[in-house]
């Protein structure tokens, strides 16, 4: 496995790296600080991970991610972030990354977030999870692109992502709760999604909800 590390402090590369090499198969790990030099080394190394800070200088994780991604469609970024970096979630998932991973992570959290995003899913830390949830607002979003998601649908969504289980959602909506997981079942595959936290990058992306 090929992965780069895009972060300007030295220190929290290299701990990384020591992380990545303990665990997995690594082929090669190249390191950028800052968005500029990581886009020149994609010219001619291509990682199937990609770990991204967010605050950088002279180029930022969110202007990186996006030229990379208009350029490599198909590249998988995990953003790392610190908590005060919350101003800029909403940016980062509108450029596109798989997850999000604090930079205090364990190890396990990391290497179960890179096999995640490395199986076509998408990974949020708990505590980022947990941040977003209280933060997220209904936007009532219905517009072209969700145009098939039916009005329930919407609703179990907004609740979904401000952190409801399926038991608290029946007895709001005074539906049963066999019928929440049906509607989950559908709204899965309605966002093509794996999980909730793939249902909750859908209701960003869409305009659904709002990062307050």
């Amino acid at each position: 496995m090929n992965i780069i590390i895009v972060d300007d402090h030295e220190v929290v590369r290299s701990g990384i790296k020591f992380i990545l090499s303990t665990n997995f198969n690594i082929q090669k790990i190249e390191e950028a600080s800052n968005g500029k030099i990581f886009l020149k080394k994609l010219l001619s190394f291509k990682p199937d991970i990609v770990l991204m800070d967010i605050s950088m200088p002279e180029m930022n994780g969110i202007e990186a991610t996006e030229k990379a991604l208009t350029k490599y469609p198909d590249l998988k970024i995990i953003a790392l972030s610190m908590f005060d970096d919350e101003y800029y979630y909403q940016n980062m998932i509108d450029a596109g990354v798989k997850g999000f991973v604090l930079k205090t992570a364990s190890n396990n959290e990391l290497k179960l977030a890179i096999e995640e995003v490395l199986n076509n899913k998408t990974y949020f830390s708990q505590e980022l999870l947990n941040i977003f949830f209280k933060k997220t607002t209904s936007n009532n979003g219905y517009n072209k692109e969700t145009a098939y998601i039916t009005k329930r649908e919407l609703e179990i969504l907004t609740l979904l992502c401000e952190g409801f289980t399926n038991e608290m959602i029946a007895e709001k909506l005074f539906i049963s709760p066999k019928t929440v997981k049906t509607h989950r079942t559908n709204l899965l595959k309605k966002t093509k999604s794996n999980n909730t936290v793939g249902m909750f990058l859908f209701a960003i992306k869409h305009n659904i909800i709002k990062i307050k």
